[in-house]
């Protein structure tokens, strides 16, 4: 019997840094490293740091 392979691509998800608790969800290879990106963050009403956290 053959194993299961594992997916390539994550789904993950990106947390903002100004502690509101808003987040992104976005796709990801497995074998990348941890995102951060600059998005936008409608609670604060600007452009902060999102953070990849696990699930």
């Amino acid at each position: 019997m053959a194993a299961k392979s594992r997916a390539r691509v994550l789904i993950t998800r990106l947390m903002s840094t100004a502690g509101t608790g808003y987040f992104y969800t976005t796709k990801r290879l497995r074998v990348a490293d941890k995102l951060a990106k600059m998005k936008y963050d409608p609670v604060v009403k600007r452009h902060v740091l999102f953070k990849e956290v696990k699930k």
